[in-house]
């Protein structure tokens, strides 16, 4: 060019970002306008005790401290729960459209600070300010709008339901949209809060409890405490608490299940895991690598799902994988401030050793390692970008959570594949499907086990939509109606606070056979009713026997427990079931859940119909047994029987009436709420009412898809057992229903303790229930226990209620964006 001026092409090729730092003015001047040193805030009001330790807040970035906070005791625990307690009251009477105002009051008032609150999260956890300010800040402010319409609208769209009182929240990762999360839809249901933040970032949420009271938040509705991890436990032990909501590491998780176990608090578990990220050879590869490089940049082990594992289509894995090598390469991690870097800080030296530690425990073992090094600081805990290819299945770093900017890569060759790697995992917490394939896109992400599923996109959220994870991931919801069932409670139930009871969890019902039936000879047994024989023609010996896998079997232990009239005679005796049936049954329920789970919803409501007209056949005889065994008249063993055949046709109804719904969220496309089966129930029945209470359990399960081991009533196992034939005549495929008779509190012992479990429901006794949510932690299965409180289950409100279909599924939230003719 004349002159020797350069192009507009040489002049854009070598362009360079140059620094773009963001006044931190404003978070400063609130740091100094409390002098550094900052309480609890309790109350409407910042305690401070004498005598407390305290802890500095430090900019992970830099090392320069930014506050104290207290470490708090056990006695500001008390404080803040009395507060909570007396705020409940009142806060919880308010008319509907009161509770929206003030959370309407908070969104704006969080809108008007909102730089400050970007800020602020920057310096307190590293992240970078453009994160902050241009993700996380708006889905708080989104939050606090969407539960303020749910506020609302809560006497409509949730009646019968009503706040649980006061609810702890325990959240470990850094992230103030995780507060939100947790604190929004608590407040809209009626209930009051405390907090306890995470240790290594605590002053975004005291800044959100003072702009709350600023905001005209009554006193004692929302309180935050700081402290250490052990504050935890005494906020989910304390009598006071009747909700506890964990987003943390999964050892935390599975610590408060444990501490919590037959207390009767309703504990929501959001935990730790990883994004699953699966790239087909029909996806436009760039975008992926886009999707890809976006997600690494913001890894910094400090939310859940801070880990990701890509599984990649051979054929297309090395085209991909350079892509993403040249885009990371670009990416510039350095000052959370600086409005032009994609990453910011680790939270502090001991992660990014940690982080260390593996990738070269990963590089020893053979792997193939890539770093991004590109202008990373020399100081301070960050890291560079890392990809690990060519390492085994088995190996740590695909075994465990790396908490960091890593990608781990698997090829794989088929879809079927791509699936088995990927629910091959403990947790199940997110994943993301690339292909421009629609059918396969949705088909993989229905397969996947996971409770979020983003298909061509990435880390999409929304407070209109569910999310939350599966598995060791916790069950909990955050947004949309999902996730305020997590803080209300039925009306008419009568809420059982029992308190745990001295347990020897170790031998609990732990004893096979440790009730011995009668010596046979010494106990007459009861003559059954019906026509008289020939004179001297014995009648033919009825041998009731288990049901697993679509046949009768007998016991594996060859032993009989005996079921006496009201009279105490022996009626009959049933398989006495033990440990070793247990396992058969859940085996065979593994191999029909499959199948089941797919089959159309109006074939599984056929299904549901023809056990209803089949037992309709027989009911008279149905009839007759029950009563002769409840020692009732035969008319109310006949209601029995119709109220039985209508809870059938109730859930035949069900079938196809509740597989989700489409969300309303800003996002220019299609999001998906799917209402999935769990997989395999146990469930451990009630005494009162077998006949009803069985089906009751049962069709429920079955009807959304659930394969299910079910322990009848111990007492009075024969009505259940009665079913089986009609259950080989009615259509229903072998191991979809599986009955195992005996003691009910060995049998569910074995049922809380399965790891190939997914959720236990438990009708028993209080020990029996505290036993079932202790165990249950072992692999964060969902429980659902009575505590010992009976149901009256001729009741439709009580017996075939919303809370049964909430408890038969699981919620999966599926995000398909658009953009083909718009733009947005």
């Amino acid at each position: 060019m004349a002159g020797g001026c350069p192009s507009m092409w040489g002049i854009y090729s070598a362009m360079e970002y140059g620094p773009a730092p963001e006044g931190a003015g404003s978070a400063q001047a609130w740091l100094e306008a409390h002098g550094r040193r900052f309480g609890h805030f309790v109350d409407g009001k910042w305690l401070k005790p004498e005598g407390r330790e305290t802890a500095s807040s430090i900019n992970p970035a830099t090392g320069e401290p930014l506050g104290d906070t207290l470490q708090g005791e056990p006695e500001d625990v008390e404080a803040a729960i009395q507060a909570a307690t007396k705020a409940f009251k009142s806060w919880s009477r308010l008319p509907c459209h009161a509770r929206a105002r003030h959370l309407y009051n908070m969104a704006r008032t969080i809108q008007k600070h909102q730089h400050l609150f970007a800020i602020l999260e920057s310096l307190d956890t590293g992240k970078p300010i453009g994160e902050a300010r241009d993700h996380d800040l708006p889905l708080v402010i989104r939050h606090f709008y969407h539960h303020a319409g749910w506020a609302q609208v809560m006497a409509t769209e949730m009646g019968g339901w009503e706040p649980l009182g006061v609810v702890a929240g325990v959240v470990t990762w850094s992230s103030l949209m995780l507060l939100a999360w947790k604190i929004c839809p608590a407040l809209a249901m009626g209930n009051t809060v405390v907090l306890l933040p995470p240790t290594h970032a605590r002053l975004s949420a005291l800044l959100l409890a003072e702009l709350g009271a600023q905001a005209g938040l009554p006193p004692g509705v929302l309180n935050v405490l700081t402290g250490e991890g052990a504050l935890a436990e005494l906020l989910a032990i304390h009598p006071g608490v009747d909700g506890l909501t964990v987003a943390s590491s999964v050892e935390v998780g599975r610590s408060l299940r444990r501490a919590t176990a037959g207390m009767g608090v309703r504990l929501s578990l959001q935990l730790g895991g990883e994004t699953v990220i699966v790239v087909f050879d029909s996806a436009d590869l760039d975008g992926a690598a886009v999707g890809l490089s976006d997600t690494m940049s913001c890894q910094r082990g400090q939310v859940p799902g801070a880990r990701a594992l890509l599984l990649v289509q051979e054929a297309v894995a090395e085209v991909l994988l350079k892509r993403v090598k040249t885009r990371l390469g670009k990416l510039r991690i350095g000052d959370p401030l600086d409005k032009a870097m994609d990453g910011g800080a680790l939270a502090d030296e001991a992660q990014r050793l940690a982080i260390e530690t593996y990738v070269e425990e990963a590089r020893a073992e053979g792997a193939e390692v890539f770093q991004a090094w590109t202008a990373l600081p020399a100081h301070g805990p960050f890291y560079p970008p890392t990809l690990i290819t060519g390492v085994a299945s088995s190996s740590r770093c695909v075994r465990e959570q790396v908490l960091g900017p890593v990608l781990v890569v698997l090829p794989f060759r088929t879809a079927k594949e791509a699936v088995a790697l990927g629910n091959n995992r403990p947790s199940g917490l997110a994943a993301s499907v690339w292909t421009e394939n629609l059918p396969l896109a949705m088909e993989v992400a229905q397969s996947l086990q996971a409770g979020t599923v983003w298909i061509n996109g990435q880390n999409l959220f929304d407070a209109a939509a569910g999310g939350g994870g599966s598995k060791e991931s916790g069950n909990s919801r955050d947004g949309g109606k999902e996730g305020l069932y997590e803080y209300i409670r039925l009306s008419w139930q009568s809420w059982p606070r029992p308190g745990p009871t001295e347990l020897d969890y170790k031998t609990f019902a732990a004893a096979y056979g440790a009730d011995p039936p009668p010596i046979p000879g010494h106990s007459g047994v009861a003559c059954p009713t019906g026509p008289e024989l020939e004179e001297n023609m014995p009648r033919v010996d009825r041998t009731y026997k288990m049901y697993y896998g679509g046949s009768q079997k007998r016991p594996v232990g060859m032993a009989s427990r005996p079921i006496l009239d009201p009279a105490g005679k022996v009626l009959a005796y049933v398989a006495d079931g033990s440990a070793k049936d247990i396992r058969n049954a859940v085996e065979a329920a593994h191999k029909a859940a499959p199948g089941w789970g797919k089959r159309a919803a109006h074939a599984r409501a056929q299904v549901l119909y023809y056990v209803a007209e089949n037992l309709e056949l027989r009911r008279e005889e149905v009839a007759s047994r029950l009563g002769v065994l409840m020692g009732t008249p035969l008319e109310e063993a006949r209601q029995e029987v119709d109220l039985s055949l209508e809870r059938l046709f109730h859930w035949a109804a069900y079938c196809d009436k509740s597989g989700g719904a489409v969300q309303e969220t800003p996002m220019h496309g299609t999001t998906l709420q799917l209402h999935q089966p769990l997989g395999v129930v146990g469930i451990a029945c009630p005494d009162e009412r077998p006949l009803l209470s069985f089906l009751s359990l049962l069709a429920p399960a079955v009807a959304r898809g659930n394969a299910v081991v079910m322990i009848p009533s111990p007492r009075y196992p024969l009505p259940a057992l009665d079913l089986c034939q009609i259950f080989d005549t009615s259509d229903i495929p072998g191991g979809v229903v599986n009955l195992v008779t005996g003691n009910r509190d060995h049998l569910s012992r074995t049922l809380a303790q399965h790891q190939d479990i997914q959720a236990m429901w438990y009708f028993g006794s209080q020990q029996g229930s505290q036993f079932v949510e202790w165990a249950s932690a072992g692999n964060l299965k969902r429980t659902w226990v009575s505590h010992g409180a009976p149901r009256q289950w001729e009741n439709p409100t009580q017996g075939a209620g919303e809370e049964f279909l909430y408890q038969a599924t699981q919620c999966k939230t599926v995000w398909i964006p658009m953009g083909e003719i718009f733009a947005n």
